[in-house]
């Protein structure tokens, strides 16, 4: 029996510049900008890390819990309605919070769908540096089901740690999105980050930057998507804000598996030391 061969999915990164605390500002950029990557053919658009605060934390940070929204705030319902209007799955990066937790705020990615429906969030679980003052990591790493195939999120510095990605794609990822705030003085730890997330996993990585100065801290952007082999097939070169686009077959995924069988070879039976360690 003949199985249905899946659409390939366009996605969109979105290498945004915005203002530092101008959230509404901001909120109605990243609009503009979804419906400009949807003109352009775009099924999944994505934002980076807090696209709507900023991120330099000597200066958000101690204003984050006022800029801090709930699902139901007025960010995501510009998100959802821009999402519904362009027939778009979005992800965006923002710091939330949540109605069991007022009081503590979350470095989060929102999942939306084509319909406007919020399929879910995603809370960085990995904090750097200062983030640790601010925000409250997540223990959940969720997969989200679109028609293209499945999609894994992580934020930033998450992409450090192996294990993510591969709980992800032990879940059945196909794509990765990793939106970020990662600055320019690290940007070879980016570039082996993303190529060896892709190859190791055999999945799509898609890894969204911001650009720009926020007082001492730059984001040099280097927006970019590799294959499951851990090539580059799409980057940003230009330090500036701008659209990336790729056109991404999950069809192709069991060629580059069956070349790279990492996750079939794993040997579990020998990696519990990873979690007794140290």
């Amino acid at each position: 029996m003949e199985t249905t061969k899946r659409t390939p999915m366009k996605i969109a990164l979105i290498q945004f510049e915005g203002a530092i605390c101008e959230v509404e500002a901001n909120t109605a950029h990243a609009c503009d900008l979804i419906a400009e990557a949807a003109g352009n053919g775009a099924d999944l658009v994505v934002l980076p890390e807090l696209f709507s605060t900023g991120y330099n934390l000597d200066i958000v940070g101690p204003r984050i819990l006022d800029l801090a929204e709930r699902v139901d705030g007025p960010t995501v319902a510009a998100l959802r309605a821009a999402a519904r209007e362009n027939n778009v799955y979005v992800i965006a990066g923002l710091a939330l919070v949540k109605e069991q937790l007022p009081a503590v705020a979350f470095n989060s990615s929102v999942f939306i769908d084509r319909t406007g429906e919020l399929m879910g969030t995603f809370d960085k679980a990995h904090l750097w540096a200062l983030e640790r003052f601010y925000f409250r990591s997540g223990n959940e790493l969720p997969v989200f089901d679109t028609e293209f195939g499945k999609v894994g999120v992580m934020i930033c510095y998450d992409m450090g740690f192996p294990e993510v990605a591969r709980i992800l794609a032990l879940k059945g990822a196909e794509l990765i999105v990793c939106p970020s705030a990662w600055c320019e003085e690290d940007h070879d730890v980016w570039n082996y980050n993303t190529q060896c997330r892709a190859l190791e996993n055999t999945v799509f990585l898609a890894a969204v930057n911001r650009h720009g100065r926020e007082n001492d801290l730059y984001m040099g952007g280097h927006t970019r998507v590799c294959n499951p082999r851990g090539a580059v097939i799409a980057e940003l070169a230009e330090e500036a804000e701008g659209i990336l686009y790729a056109e991404l077959d999950f069809e192709q995924l069991k060629t580059f598996r069956t070349a790279s069988p990492y996750l079939r070879d794993r040997r579990p039976d020998l990696y519990d030391e990873v979690k007794l360690w140290p």
